[in-house]
Parts: structure tokens; sequence; C-alpha cells
């Protein structure tokens, strides 16, 4: 596919008791530069209980661009984003968190390599480039540098940063990958599968900012999560 053949994006969030950040971050996401792509705006509600579905159903009333999915009981990320990708239609699939640790001020920087014809795959890194990184864990920081060294490892792949929430695909080379984790399993999953993709897919990174958050701020990931990660490099780089 060439880049002038690209004309719509679609931008897939999940959404898990983020009542808080839900409707600033969507905000964010209708006024971000798109370079010219429609918009396909699809959020999946994983069964919150803290009021996000109230939220979602009224922006969503507002906005005819927004497609709102719900999940009937609590699946993970990886389980909300495998329903968000089976309901997307747009040349170019993009993965938005919605507590705003990541600002849709980047899709332009994001979107340049497939527009230009150059990638097919881009990952945004939170540690590559000069963009400013709210400082936060450092055993965050090692834990997703270790993941990432570990599954370059298995992959062959020189990512600096696999375990990112932004992850951009061209929708041909997603629909050859069949997502199975439910949890955060999806990140060494899904990096994993494109390693292991013949011909293998175009992949680059661009910088971006990233403002962590704390956990008493709503961040959920746990050292379990590394756990599983690591299984996960192994199981889907080793194995079909």
């Amino acid at each position: 596919m060439q880049g002038d053949t690209i004309r719509t994006l679609s931008i897939v969030i999940p959404v898990y008791n983020e009542a808080e950040t839900v409707e600033e971050l969507i905000g964010l996401v209708l006024g971000a530069d798109s370079c010219s792509l429609a918009k396909e705006i699809i959020v999946i509600d994983d069964a919150s209980t803290d009021g996000s579905a109230a939220v979602l159903e009224r922006i969503a009333g507002r906005h005819p661009e927004i497609r709102l999915l719900r999940h009937d009981r609590n699946q993970g990320k990886g389980a909300a984003l495998r329903t968000g990708f089976e309901a997307a239609s747009g040349d170019v699939v993009l993965i938005q968190d919605a507590d705003l640790e990541y600002d849709p001020v980047e899709y332009p920087s994001l979107l340049a390599p497939i527009l230009e014809g150059k990638a097919d795959v881009v990952y945004g890194s939170r540690f590559r480039g000069e963009k400013a990184v709210r400082v936060l864990y450092f055993w965050h920081s090692v834990g997703n540098k270790f993941l990432t060294l570990v599954s370059n490892a298995f992959t062959n792949l020189n990512l600096t940063d696999m375990e990112t929430c932004y992850k951009l695909f061209r929708r041909e080379v997603l629909q050859k990958i069949r997502i199975q984790e439910n949890r955060f399993g999806f990140e060494p999953e899904v990096t994993a599968k494109l390693g292991r993709l013949e011909p293998r897919p175009r992949i680059y990174e661009v910088g971006v900012r990233y403002n962590g958050r704390t956990y008493q701020q709503g961040k959920k990931i746990t050292w379990k999560d590394g756990v599983r990660a690591i299984y996960c490099i192994v199981r889907y780089s080793v194995f079909r």
C-alpha cells in the first residue's frame, strides 16, 4: 500500500475505570491532527465500574465518529484491543490508552513513516529522542528496558520500547496476527508475532512524550504482568 492510498485512521481506545480522564482524552483525540486522514474512533468499555460507561455514552452520543463497544465482564486490555481491531475499518490502526499518559499531539510524527511509504508498523518509544518524559519509578524503567531486551533477543529487532502503548499498524499487517492474550501480555505477543511474519513488516520507532502516572492515580500494571510478559516473549517467539 502506498502512502497516498491511505485515507482513514482507526484509533482504538480500551477503557477500564478511567472516568476521571477519558473525557479529556477523547477531546484531545478528536482535536488531534490526523494528517488529513478521516478518523474512526473505536472505544471499548471493558466493563468499567466507576461511571466510565455513562461518560462514554454521553460523549459518543455527541460525536458520530465515535463507535462505543462494551464488554459484559472485565477481560483485560488485550481482549479489549482484540474487540477493537475486529471492528476497525481504517487503513491504519492506532492504539491509544485512556489515561492521559500518552498525548495525541504525537499523531503526525507517528503517522509520518507510514504516510511516507517507509513503514508498515510504528512504535512510539518513551526512550528514544528528546521528548519530555515524566520521572517516576526506577524499577519500572528497568523492567521495561529488560523486557525489551529479552524481546529483542528472541525477535532480532532493535526496539527501545516494546511495552509502549503507541503502536500503529497498516491494517493488512494487523489482520495477519491473531491476538490471544487478554491482559498486558498483548505487548510482547504482538511484537513476537510481528517478528515472525514473512516477509517481515517494516518497523519504525518514533520518540514520544510520556506523562506517566502513579498507582495512586490509577496505574494498573504490576510485577505479575512482567512475569507474564517473559512467558509471552518465549511462547510467541518460539511456538505458533
